[in-house]
């Protein structure tokens, strides 16, 4: 009998290459442990990667620290400067005060502060006892003088400031009388800023409690700009 070689059947080259495909489609070990670098998905930016922990805690402490330590507690009703120091920046130890301010203008430099403290911070005046009596001269002048109010409450962590209420009558609509406030922006650490309503005038400078003594009644009489 003889005997056709016709070569493998097709049934068994079907089987074989559907094995070969199946097992070229299995990752080897190599390929899964090290993915080819095209594949790899990509690093994300810097700017979008998760920040430190202690980066993420440290604003929003400080921040909470802050708020805290110029709280000035039932100080609505005060009637003098004096009065108003209730928060812990009025009474812990200076030095304090001063490392916890310095550390929160570096997370914040518009940190809210009174005028003392950001000028004993930059080095123009010399303690905070010396700012408190500033404030304390201005209020025993003051005090004296008809028609003049201390407002303890004008933004976060300041030092209030005085009205002339009679000035408001100068107006002819809803305004803002003569302000006298405590400021570090000069050496004479005293702005006045005439009545008026809408926009907030540029303010004038008082050069010290002699000057402002000397022109007490100049400035009652100003009229809006």
């Amino acid at each position: 009998m003889t005997v056709v070689d016709t070569g493998p059947f097709p049934e068994a080259t079907a089987s074989a290459a559907a094995v070969e495909q199946r097992r070229s489609s299995i990752p080897s070990p190599a390929s899964e442990a090290e993915p080819d670098s095209q594949t790899r998905p990509p690093e994300p930016p810097e700017s979008l990667a998760p920040a430190p922990r202690s980066a993420v805690r440290v604003e929003p402490l400080i921040g909470l620290e802050w708020s805290q330590a110029i709280e000035m507690w039932g100080a609505e009703d005060a009637t003098t400067p004096a009065e108003a120091r209730r928060a812990w920046l009025h009474r812990a130890p200076e030095s304090q005060v001063l490392t916890l301010y310095r550390s929160i203008r570096q997370a914040d430099p518009r940190a809210p502060a009174p005028w003392w403290l950001r000028a004993l911070a930059e080095g123009s005046l010399a303690s905070r006892t010396e700012g408190f009596a500033v404030e304390d001269r201005v209020a025993k002048l003051l005090s004296t003088r008809s028609g003049w109010v201390f407002v303890p409450w004008a933004t976060e962590g300041s030092s209030g400031y005085w009205e002339y209420v009679p000035s408001e009558r100068k107006l002819f609509e809803p305004g803002m009388p003569t302000t006298l406030i405590l400021t570090d922006r000069h050496p004479g650490w005293i702005d006045v800023l005439r009545v008026h309503a809408g926009q907030t005038p540029d303010p004038v400078a008082v050069a010290g409690l002699a000057d402002l003594r000397a022109n007490l009644a100049r400035f009652e009489s100003m009229g809006p700009a």
